[in-house]
């Protein structure tokens, strides 16, 4: 799963910049002992910071800032061989909140409550609470410092509906969404009534989907790892996502993801779509054919008061490093409302790092360019509950992930399940069939592990 806030065409432009500007091994704004490196992902928002460093985070402090700029799959594999190795080469790098948990576990990483507390210009509490939380490990220490940030809500065609006579709820249920979603299928020629990813990846289609399951009161485990993918909840709430699609989802459901959902919402293909606050960037463009369009409301739920997921790249600092002060002042600098300021003022307000912090939302510069969504999109953020995001206690941290290491490869194997029955290759209750043998593996490993 990707934070993305341009076109996909525009991402793509920025991502090929980054990796000619950086050369696969990064900027250098100076060397020796006041120097740190850097490894991060090649978003946009992270070429923006390579763009502003040397001016001023390295003009203002004289601690020069070596880059390492890769793509999502490329970066994670570099991060994970180097913070496991504590090689000690690269000092900060950019991690989710998934990884966080993990690494913070392993001790790969340094806990920065220390730094927190020196530097009250940093003012953590104006950090929005979901985002700390998920950047908490269980020893209570924060690991991470977020960029930016996301959750997830419905965006819809105000116009679509209105020309219907319809009406959507500030908070609707998945059963009213599919209500809606049949009676505007079709309505305007090659519209469908919703797009929902259905593309394989733990990332892919089961960021909605696990969302799904959690207000519909299922999980992937209960609190002592029992695994429940074949449960009569988890079946439900499948089975309902799975037929939404099929009856009045996008063509090509299958194989479409973000960057597939965001193409049919821009290009009229579809009425409401179900996905990450960060697609209102792109929606709200000034070259976007729907800007002015759009309707944002709350996650559907159904059995919970909220159903938005929560995913936001951060930083954090490897254990191994020596320059852990100079690296602090890198990542208080660049997750700072003065940095969002500056991204402001020098590069435009659409292309703040949003998502994490409360003042942001207290911004009048911000909110006229994100006026249409910054409201529901920090609302979704806030409500976000990565502790506890059903109904039954879960046992890691999470709500679109399990924060265990083994849950890319078990939300990817199952996916590939639920992908083929969105293509009408097998039945729902065969996919989850064999999603819980994957599942239980992995649960009889914690079980043991605990007895």
């Amino acid at each position: 799963m990707r934070v993305r806030v341009l076109s996909a065409a525009v991402t793509a432009t920025l991502a090929i910049v980054a990796a000619g500007c950086a050369g696969w091994g990064g900027t250098n704004t100076g060397t020796g002992a006041n120097s740190i490196s850097v490894l991060m992902v090649n978003n946009p928002q992270m070429v923006d910071l390579q763009r502003l460093t040397a001016q001023h985070f390295t003009a203002e402090t004289g601690i020069g800032v070596n880059f390492t700029v890769l793509p999502e799959n490329d970066v994670r594999d570099k991060i994970s061989q180097e913070f496991s190795s504590q090689a000690g080469q690269y000092d900060v790098a950019s991690l989710s909140n998934f990884e966080i948990p993990i690494y913070a576990k392993s001790e790969w990483i340094a806990p920065l409550d220390a730094y927190i507390a020196a530097d009250p210009e940093f003012d953590q509490d104006d950090v929005l609470t979901p985002m700390t939380q998920s950047l908490t490990a269980e020893d209570g220490k924060i690991y991470g410092e977020p960029f930016y940030g996301e959750s997830s809500f419905l965006m819809y065609r105000k116009d679509v509906l209105d020309q219907q006579g319809i009406s959507m709820p500030a908070n609707p249920t998945w059963p009213q969404v599919a209500d809606i979603a049949a009676r505007v299928d079709g309505k305007v020629p090659g519209m469908a009534g919703i797009c929902l990813r259905g593309q394989p990846g733990w990332g892919q289609v089961f960021a909605p989907l696990t969302t799904v399951v959690n207000t519909f009161g299922g999980t992937w485990f209960t609190a002592d790892w029992q695994a429940q993918v074949n449960a009569p909840e988890f079946i439900e709430a499948t089975r309902f996502y799975v037929d939404l699609v099929r009856n009045h989802g996008e063509i090509g459901a299958p194989q479409a993801g973000f960057t597939e959902c965001l193409n049919n919402m821009v290009q009229g293909n579809a009425a409401m779509w179900y996905d990450a606050t960060s697609a209102a960037g792109s929606l709200e463009a000034a070259d976007s054919p729907v800007k002015g369009r759009m309707g944002y409301v709350a996650a559907p739920v159904v059995k919970t008061k909220s159903s938005g997921w929560l995913y936001a790249w951060s930083w954090s600092i490897q254990q191994a490093s020596e320059r852990k002060d100079n690296a602090w002042k890198f990542i208080s600098w660049a997750s700072s409302r003065q940095y969002e300021e500056l991204v402001g003022s020098e590069l435009g307000w659409s292309r703040v790092p949003a998502g994490k912090r409360a003042s942001t939302y207290e911004n009048p510069q911000y909110l006229q360019e994100a006026g249409a969504f910054a409201k529901p999109q920090l609302e979704a953020i806030a409500s976000a509950d990565p502790r506890n995001p059903g109904v039954q206690p879960r046992p890691a941290i999470g709500i679109q992930f399990i924060d265990i290491p083994e849950f890319t490869d078990l939300g990817t194997q199952v996916s590939q399940y639920v992908s083929s029955a969105i293509a009408g290759r097998m039945s729902v209750e065969e996919a989850l069939d064999r999603g819980q043998e994957l599942a239980d593996d992995v649960a009889e490993r914690y079980r043991a592990r605990q007895g």
